[in-house]
């Protein structure tokens, strides 16, 4: 490694990026507990926001010193993402390890940047039309609906190991050792929560499919049109219910893994 190497790596590893990083997962936390509100206020028939991160994000920039709150989840995300970066280059793990830490490093950034696009313009895209807009791009290139239908494969897959990612508690091996109290509670919190986000991902990941075989760039959709499909189920509403709860417990996961997580 080099010496650049080896004092951005002491950098990820020093207790202030610790701290930052843990604050960061609060963030994480707020932001799926608001995604889960918005999505039990359209179960019932009050949403006025989409379920996504740009609804949460707008949650938090109408309330009370609400700017000042998007400030510190700026940096808690920025966090977030350096030290996945960090994760991804200089981690001593598998292959597949680094390349969860890399999904992650977009997934913050790209959060980062709707919440610096919040508080500098005062607006912020959905997620739906960022995603259909993406897709109509894809399916312009040559090969794009095999493109867009790989990548719809691809989220399914995602969805899939979500879920057994949960039924096999393998969020533990991220957490430290902890009381057998709260490591009871963490296993339910993160068995819910993963459950929830591999329903989303697998169906996200059916828009997809579906937009590549159609051509048509609307049949993909964000978080929020996903959830809002749940609703259109034979469950009805209900099933949306079930999946905005455990959006919800997720938060409380994220929120205990700020505590337990290892860093």
């Amino acid at each position: 490694m080099t010496e650049a190497g080896a004092k951005a790596r002491q950098a990820a590893d020093s207790p202030a990026m610790d701290r930052l990083a843990r604050v960061g997962l609060v963030c994480r936390g707020v932001l799926y507990g608001l995604i889960g509100v918005l999505a039990v206020q359209i179960a019932f028939g009050d949403g006025g926001r989409e379920a996504d991160k740009s609804g949460a994000i707008s949650t938090v920039a109408s309330l009370p010193f609400g700017a000042v709150i998007l400030w510190v989840m700026v940096v808690g995300f920025a966090a977030l993402t350096l030290w996945q970066a960090s994760e991804a280059i200089f981690g001593a793990h598998e292959l597949k390890d680094r390349a969860e830490a890399a999904g992650r490093v977009v997934v913050y950034a790209f959060v980062c940047t709707a919440l610096l696009t919040m508080l500098l313009t005062h607006e912020t895209a959905s997620d739906d039309q960022r995603t259909q807009d993406l897709t109509g791009k894809l399916l312009d290139l040559p090969a794009g609906q095999v493109l867009v239908g790989a990548i719809g494969l691809g989220v399914v897959a995602l969805g899939v190991y979500w879920l057994r990612y949960g039924v096999k508690k393998e969020f533990r091996k991220e957490l430290r050792p902890m009381p057998r109290r709260a490591g009871s509670v963490m296993d339910r919190l993160g068995l819910a929560g993963y459950l929830a986000r591999g329903l989303i991902a697998g169906l996200a990941g059916v828009f997809l499919v579906q937009a590549a075989v159609t051509f048509d760039p609307d049949k993909a959709g964000g978080i929020d049109a996903t959830l809002r499909a749940f609703a259109d189920t034979p469950a009805g509403p209900w099933l949306l219910a079930v999946v905005a709860l455990g959006l919800l417990l997720f938060a409380g996961y994220c929120f205990g893994e700020a505590r337990w997580r290892r860093t």
